[in-house]
Formats: C-alpha cells, structure tokens, sequence
C-alpha cells in the first residue's frame, strides 16, 4: 500500500512485512479534511494487526484516517510528517509520502479505499506515539487469541 515513485529505500522497517509497491499515486491529497493539510507519512501493517488498533484507537477517540488495500492484505495509517524518519515499530513499515494538496474525498493511493475516511476520523492524522502504543496492544491481544486456539 505504497505509491510508486515514492523512495522506500530509505524507510525504516524491522518488519517481515513490506508494504505493497503496486499502487501509483492519485492527485489526492494526503490528509483531506481541511484546505491547509500538507503532507504525511503512512505506517503499513498487516490487516489482522491494524484493524484490532484501529478498534483500539477508536475507543481512545486517537483514530486518523486509514486506508486499506483492494485485497485487504494492509492498512495504511496517516500519520504526520516526519515519523518515517524515527518509526521502528516491528511488523509495520512507515514511508514518507508526497505533499498534498487542497481538499478532496478520494484516498490518497490508487487502488485502496478508506476504512476510516478523513470525514469519520478524530483527527487529520494518527499520533505516531498513540499508533505504536496500539499496534503494541492489538500485537499482544492477536498473540492471546492465537494461544488460545
């Protein structure tokens, strides 16, 4: 659930999980909501993980808005600016993005689809110190289920 032409090089991932590279950038901007939004990063972690955080962060009233892939296999949390530079979070990988622009309703990448649209969102953006802390619960509640099993 990357955008082509976007460098991933230089993200920082410790992650088995890599980021889909198959999608090309719409015009869209970045983070929607208002006229003045700039650019932002997204932090891409498996659906199974992502959609126990996105859960979490609702019930913390911290969601931003999160896109999900066409196959369903990654979602992608806007997160602001810059936190691609320090993100270290196992299993997820954080790539910097392009500026946005002025304001529009359809998702930033070609090929996915909102799962929490910039409308239904809390915030114009995830806190990346809020998303880790989630992804660390939604990590740790998987691992609960699946030892149950």
């Amino acid at each position: 659930m990357v955008e082509a032409g976007v460098d991933i090089s230089s993200s920082r991932t410790t992650a088995l999980h890599q980021p889909r590279q198959d999608h090309s950038p719409s015009p869209s901007p970045c983070l929607p909501p208002s006229a003045d939004a700039g650019p932002c990063d997204l932090v891409t972690v498996p659906a199974r993980q992502g959609l126990e955080a996105v859960d979490i962060l609702r019930l913390r009233e911290s969601v931003g808005p999160v896109l999900h892939d066409g196959e369903c296999d990654t979602l992608g949390f806007l997160v602001p600016p810059g936190t691609a530079d320090a993100w270290d979070v196992p299993g997820s990988a954080c790539t910097q993005t392009y500026d946005g622009g002025a304001a529009a309703a359809e998702p930033p990448i070609t090929g996915t689809g909102w799962l929490v649209a910039p409308e239904a969102a809390i915030s114009e953006a995830t806190d990346p110190a809020v998303l880790r802390a989630a992804l660390g619960e939604a990590a740790r509640t998987i691992a609960a289920v699946d030892r149950c099993r």
